[in-house]
């Protein structure tokens, strides 16, 4: 069996912690067994780990996840990295054709796709593991996992089972689907033997490659990268899932939790504050998440959340916190904060004068032993200054070594380069007429390959 991790999303319903680049599965905001904070993503590859399924196991996610996948997870996971943001049916077609085309896996493989951030314990990742006889015993197109309902929510899908469909074997018949009834048909669906649709699903490979082909796409990975836009902008969902006759479920019983919430997050957060702060006592069922080095002071509020990080300040009622995404709509702003495979920035400052100027100002760390990547910028110059650690800077070739204090001047189309011998922090001030992260061309990654090209151009 073969699994997919689905990686995608913004998040909004977690900002101002959460944004396009840092979507709510990457927020450190859980307490591992040993102590540490963990993200969401984190647990779960954790848990796939221990479950014996990560070596069969790839994500698909977006171009802007790439680097924070990379940093959070520390391995070589291989990932499916979309062109552009395309839903769920998109992303599993150019998934599956890179199982085929690349990895070589057989037709006849199951393929298990997954969302990358539910919080469930490692029995559900034992059930995950039955997918795969239950689509062969079944003879079904489709296998699914169900989870029981706990009480009649509102906010997901439900399955619902044929009524003359006897237990056979772990699975059960599915007859359709209902998608966020209001609570009174939810709690008449709980008495139908309902189940919550987690987003899990199995199939075999040559469903999705023989689909690719009926739909006159190729079935090659590299190719259908190139034809990515013409792939239907759907869900996996309305595409396929809703449009096939013979479904099966799996019935899982035990815990399953989807943290999309301020109000469900905080309920799995071991402490009530994170980051610099003080609350009194009587601020009851209060959190506090606080990325910024000032003190955040909360004095006499209850049941609220106060998520404070570069992108906004957030102070909402835990039961009111689901309806931030509608409040912030208006916002359309850069990300403030991102997470790279090297470190981190944070966006201190941004200024655009009457003349179309653009003055941009981050503070950047580079994890010790990482670098970035040799570059250069068409439409911007840049200032840094070292403010602590030590690392090896490559411009135009010139090798050096930086310590606090160091002033470098990088100017417009100069290839440059930084290693960080110790964990290392500069102030970086962009000047120029667009600042964008796409202003970007990179001539290599590999700070071993940097070296020898720069000796080469020097001989």
């Amino acid at each position: 069996m073969r699994v997919i991790l689905l990686s995608g999303g913004s998040g909004k319903r977690l900002w101002p912690l959460s944004n396009d680049s840092r979507s709510k599965q990457f927020l450190k905001v859980l307490k591992n067994d040993k102590g540490h904070m963990e993200s969401m993503v984190q647990r779960v590859w954790r848990q796939i780990t221990e479950a014996g399924l990560s070596q069969s196991t790839v994500i698909a996610t977006g171009k802007s996840q790439v680097d924070i996948l990379q940093s959070q997870l520390n391995c070589g996971i291989p990932m499916v990295v979309e062109p552009e943001r395309r839903d769920t049916f998109p992303a599993i077609l150019l998934s599956a054709a890179y199982l085929y085309s690349v990895v070589g896996a057989s037709l006849d493989e199951t393929i298990t796709v997954l969302p990358v951030d539910p919080f469930v314990s490692k029995e559900f990742f034992e059930q995950l593991k039955k997918m795969e006889s239950i689509l062969s015993e079944s003879t079904a197109d489709l296998s699914l996992m169900g989870v029981k309902p706990t009480y009649p929510s509102t906010k997901y899908g439900y399955i619902i089972p044929k009524k003359d469909s006897k237990r056979e074997s772990e699975y059960i018949h599915v007859s359709h689907f209902i998608e966020k009834p209001d609570e009174k048909y939810a709690e008449h669906l709980i008495k139908e033997n309902a189940f919550w649709n987690c987003g899990v699903f199995s199939f075999k490979l040559e469903y999705l490659i023989s689909l690719l082909q009926e739909l006159n796409l190729p079935i090659h990975y590299e190719e259908l990268k190139k034809q990515y836009h013409r792939i239907p902008k759907n869900s996996f969902d309305y595409e396929v899932v809703e449009k096939l006759r013979h479904i099966v479920v799996l019935p899982y019983d035990g815990y399953w939790k989807d943290l999309g919430t301020w109000n469900t997050l905080t309920n799995e957060m071991s402490t009530n504050q994170i980051g610099k702060g003080i609350m009194c006592q009587a601020s009851q069922n209060t959190h506090l998440v606080n990325e910024l080095d000032i003190p955040v002071a909360i004095l006499g509020i209850t049941n609220a959340i106060v998520a404070v990080s570069p992108d906004g300040i957030l102070i909402a009622d835990k039961n009111s916190s689901p309806g931030v995404k509608s409040l912030i709509e208006g916002i359309n702003q850069r990300p403030m904060y991102e997470e790279r495979r090297w470190g981190w920035y944070k966006v201190l400052d941004y200024t655009k004068y009457e003349n179309g100027e653009e003055v941009l100002t981050k503070r950047i760390g580079v994890k010790a032993g990482s670098n970035l990547s040799y570059q250069r910028h068409e439409k911007r110059c840049e200032i840094w200054t070292v403010i602590k650690g030590e690392g090896t800077l490559i411009i135009n070739e010139l090798v050096q070594q930086v310590f606090p204090g160091s002033i470098i001047e990088i100017p417009l189309g100069a290839n440059h380069a930084i290693k960080a011998e110790s964990d290392l922090e500069f102030i970086e001030v962009q000047k120029g007429t667009e600042l964008v992260e796409e202003d970007i061309y990179r001539l290599f990654l590999d700070w071993e390959e940097m070296i020898t090209y720069c000796k080469v151009v020097k001989s």
